[in-house]
Parts: structure tokens; sequence; C-alpha cells
């Protein structure tokens, strides 16, 4: 099964709202980068694993643990003109922008980014390569165990 690391600004939308969403799942939306998009759009299948990973913030790191819940479909906010992922080239006939929904599995340790760039087993992660902006990266089969292992400690 493949992994992968999905960064989300908590602001916006943390792991606590999939939480707290109908069914534990939300569409995720926004994704406004080619190589992040062809990822959901041409690899993801509804099963594999996702670091829920919360960016932008005071602490950096691996809130839970989700899993893709739906194939791809066009991106919704695209076509939103009021809305700040508007893509004035976007149509519904030809969608640039692609979703997937994403389903809460399990809540563990949180993980800092800090921490996991103390572990030696995750220094060829994409997440901690120098320059690494992605919003989704793929994960390794020993990257995701690795990081299961910290978060689930001290349940």
């Amino acid at each position: 099964m493949p992994y992968w690391l999905m960064k989300s600004e908590p602001d916006e939308v943390s792991f606590d709202d999939v939480l707290a969403a109908p069914e534990q799942t939300v569409a995720w939306f926004g994704v406004r980068n080619y190589q992040a998009r062809n990822f959901m759009r041409d690899q993801m299948q509804v099963g594999d694993g996702i670091l829920f990973y919360h960016s932008s913030c005071a602490v950096p790191g691996v809130a839970g643990i989700a899993e893709v819940a739906s194939g791809p479909y066009p991106d919704a906010t695209q076509f939103d003109s009021a809305g700040k992922y508007f893509d004035p080239q976007a149509t519904p006939a030809q969608p640039r922008w692609i979703s997937v929904d994403v389903r809460a599995k399990e809540k563990g340790r949180y993980l800092p980014l800090s921490d996991m760039r103390a572990i030696p087993a995750l220094e060829d992660m994409v997440l901690l390569q120098k320059g690494s902006r992605l919003s989704i990266s793929p994960v390794t089969s020993g990257q995701w165990n690795t990081i299961l292992a910290f978060i689930r400690e001290q349940r």
C-alpha cells in the first residue's frame, strides 16, 4: 500500500476538524501545485495511508493518521470566484485542480518536525529535504512504520 504525507494548515483544516466531521471525512481542497495534484490524480488510491501534517503553525508536525477515502474529482474551490483558491482558467468542462476525500483513522502523540529531524530512519524523507515545499509527498513503508511507532508511544 502506498503512503503519503499531506500538509494542512490547522487554521484551515486541522486533524481535529477531520475527527469532528461527518464520517470523519473531509475533501482535500486547495492544492495548487501540479506535482501534488498529479499525485492525487494519478497515484493515490482509496485506502492509501496518510500522515496528516500540520504546517504553517507554531509547531509543525504529524497530527494524525488518515487514509484516502475517495478517488480523484474536480476541486470545487477552483470555480468559486470569491474564494482564495479560484482559478480563472479552470472550467467545469476542463478542471485543472483535483481533490480527494481524506478520512481520519487514528490520533496519536503529536510528532513535531524538530523530532522528525532527529530520527535517523527519516533522513531521506521528502519532507526533510532542503527546499522541499510540496503539500503532498510520498512516504516509504519504512518511514511510515517509523512514524507510526513514534506517534503510538505513550498512549
